[in-house]
């Protein structure tokens, strides 16, 4: 909104820093974060009334977290809130791409609160059912990869080496819809200790922040040997709105949490970050910076798997990191080290950026 006022106005004098997407990346973190503080208490006592038990706590699960009974869910809305407003403030409202990965944002957050409605109100771990979850998640999903690859080729680019590429054609949709899907439920699955999803979402988003700002300069993108993609300059614009609502949300978040996000926010900051890998082509760096996330998925995969063909559990309890509370880790000590890796991985995915 600002910079189309801006940009009408001719961009004079100190409207001129509108122009620049390095002054509109923190202006939009920024706003994001003091947006949250500022609605975060209003929200979350909101929350508490509404919900009075709050999230269904696992009794199978780590007996430390019975003690969590009665925190609100639904965190998510006030990051959503925060990341929406500042987004519209500050973003070119003219950008395709920044479009889609918003639309992707609100569908995800609106599936990830019908389930937690639905297990608010039934004070059960159930939710929506998993296909019917799945479908609407596609459905959102091809929608925004639809509206990306109109503005986007259809390759599938290689790191690590210079103007690989793979074309896919028509099946670049499949895999774009997949791609957006798997983030949002990775980081879903990640979601369960107090701080555990949102620093390496924060990590993740200032990552790909640089990642999009580089694509969407032609002599960056040229020198490094990566994708050049016309306006992807914008989703570092998104992506600082995804770091400073969730700085924000992380300031009620940390142990002991005055709120969890709940599947409202865990999906929808994941199929973002799907979206805007998608939209920077650079989706195969989503795995390796969201290594964590995939680490998550990939224990519960095995861990069904395998219980189903043999009865027994390869974990203690899955996703992972319920594993290593199980070990006698605390949770503190998980949630700190899982950031460690978020740290390391991300700057394995930035890396690759040059070693081509």
């Amino acid at each position: 909104m600002l910079y189309l006022l801006a940009e009408w106005l001719g961009f004079e004098g100190a409207l001129n820093l509108v122009r620049y997407q390095t002054f509109r990346f923190g202006a939009t973190l920024m706003t994001a974060l003091v947006l949250g503080l500022i609605i975060g208490p209003r929200f979350i006592n909101m929350l508490r009334v509404r919900q009075g038990k709050g999230q269904p706590i696992r009794a199978d699960g780590p007996q430390s977290h019975l003690a969590k009974v009665g925190t609100p869910t639904m965190g998510g809305l006030m990051i959503l809130v925060s990341l929406i407003l500042s987004l519209l403030l500050w973003m070119d409202l003219n950008s395709p791409l920044v479009w889609a990965c918003l639309a992707v944002t609100i569908g995800f957050g609106l599936i990830g609160f019908m389930d937690d409605y639905d297990k608010v109100t039934k004070n059960s771990h159930a939710g929506l059912s998993g296909k019917i979850r799945l479908l609407a998640e596609f459905v959102v999903a091809g929608v925004a990869s639809y509206l990306i690859v109109s503005q986007i080729s259809t390759n599938l680019y290689v790191p690590f080496f210079s103007n690989v590429e793979i074309p896919l054609g028509p099946f670049y949709y499949l895999f774009a819809g997949f791609v957006i899907v798997g983030a949002g439920n990775a980081v879903n699955l990640t979601d369960g200790l107090d701080g555990l999803a949102i620093m390496p979402v924060i990590i993740a988003a200032g990552t790909f922040a640089i990642i999009a700002y580089l694509v969407g300069r032609t002599d960056f993108s040229e020198y490094l040997g990566i994708p050049y993609v016309e306006g992807a300059g914008e989703l570092a614009i998104f992506c600082a709105a995804i770091m400073g609502a969730g700085l924000a949300f992380l300031w009620f978040n940390a142990p002991p949490a005055a709120v969890f996000m709940g599947d409202t926010g865990s999906l929808a900051l994941g199929g973002a970050l799907g979206a805007i890998a998608v939209a920077s082509h650079h989706e195969v760096v989503l795995a390796i910076v969201g290594g964590l996330f995939v680490l998550e998925a990939v224990s519960v995969i095995i861990q069904v798997f395998w219980f189903k063909r043999t009865g027994k559990r390869v974990f203690r309890m899955a996703p992972i990191h319920h594993h290593f509370e199980q070990l006698g880790w605390s949770e503190s000590k998980v949630v700190i080290r899982f950031w460690i890796i978020s740290i390391i991985l991300a700057l394995v995915g930035l890396a690759t950026l040059k070693l081509r």
